[in-house]
């Protein structure tokens, strides 16, 4: 029992190690090997430590240095396996330390950690848990806009393709809260949990939410019982991937010309696009209402809604709307007039 314990261990260090098992492995045989031929001068020969000590290195160096002191029979016979078992031992850490330059992995490992100092650098960016179907759409169009991302995923070859496209990337489980450490958690502004098991991310929104209580959390859900399990476990808005394209199906039918406006509005196919924009307290538009700001007539901008700070939506406000700090405006315009009025904002 206790050397299948033995076993069982090796193979998960074998695992942790992952492509340095093969250079650790060699190196923990040479310094085994090392301290073997110190003990078998010493105890042949009767040398002092010294003198054994430096046989073993003139003896594993094959430098072609003379004995230190008259060896005798055993002590020749011990000579001759510490070269070849050192010898043998050099021999693999050469073939382990070419085998990670000609398969890439060392090229891949000083890449990942070039990334992780990027990572490192980045505020108030984006996590995506999960780089399935739908967290590659969302990765996608929320790189599409130029905003820092990282995503997280424990598939090798979901990673090598996010390093391939130049994606900020980490390896691992995202249920893990050294793993969410490493994304950035606490200087992240938004997690989306898009895992395909919802117990996965009522995990990874529990954790998100109590190491940053003020990051906001999207998290995906399988069906209408699991929003008030994720919003319990701290979401701030839950989405049902299924639910929603159900009904843009239906709507495809039922309205095709509005859904068609919409997907070329959110998708920017032609010079519009629908925005929404944050009122700060520093901004000129703040105490006005919709006649005074003149935003149609400067910045040719409709506006279909505005989210209060307190949270009301006020859809398709009147002329005497007031802007106050801390609103939302839904506006829909060319995306060159929305850069313009953000300056003032």
């Amino acid at each position: 029992m206790k050397s299948k314990s033995i076993f069982v261990r090796l193979l998960h260090l074998r695992h942790d190690f992952g492509m340095f098992w093969g250079l650790i492995s060699g190196f923990i045989y040479m310094v085994l090997v090392f301290i073997g031929g110190i003990i078998g001068y010493m105890w042949l020969e009767g040398w002092n430590f010294l003198n054994s000590f430096y046989m073993v290195v003139i003896t594993l160096s094959t430098v072609g240095f003379m004995e230190v002191l008259p060896l005798s029979d055993d002590g020749r016979v011990f000579t001759s396996i510490l070269i070849l078992g050192g010898v043998g031992g050099f021999a693999y850490l050469i073939g382990a330390f070419s085998q990670l330059l000609v398969e890439g992995r060392l090229q891949a490992i000083l890449g990942r950690r070039r990334m992780q100092k990027t990572i490192g650098k980045f505020k108030n960016h984006i996590i995506v848990c999960g780089y399935g179907r739908i967290g590659a759409i969302v990765t996608k169009e929320i790189m599409d806009e130029g905003l820092d991302i990282v995503v997280i995923d424990n598939s090798p070859e979901l990673i090598l393709q996010m390093e391939s496209a130049g994606i900020a990337c980490i390896e691992g489980d995202a249920t893990c809260d050294e793993i969410l450490q490493l994304a950035g958690l606490a200087n992240a502004k938004t997690l989306i949990a898009a895992l395909s098991d919802e117990a996965s991310n009522v995990y990874v929104t529990l954790i998100a939410r109590q190491s940053n209580i003020n990051v906001n959390i999207i998290a995906r859900g399988n069906d209408t019982a699991s929003i008030s399990r994720l919003e319990f476990a701290g979401a701030d808005r839950v989405v049902l991937p299924h639910t929603i394209g159900g009904i843009r199906m239906a709507q495809s039918v039922l309205r095709p010309t509005v859904t068609n406006f919409l997907d070329i509005a959110m998708r920017g196919k032609i010079d519009l696009q629908m925005e929404e924009l944050f009122v700060s307290d520093f901004s000129e538009l703040v105490g006005q209402d919709l006649i005074e700001s003149k935003i149609r007539p400067r910045f040719n901008l409709i506006i279909i809604a505005i989210r209060k700070g307190s949270g009301e939506m006020v859809f398709n406000p009147g002329p005497k709307e007031m802007i106050e700090a801390g609103d939302t405006l839904l506006t829909v315009g060319k995306i060159s007039d929305l850069s313009a009025i953000s300056k003032i904002l």
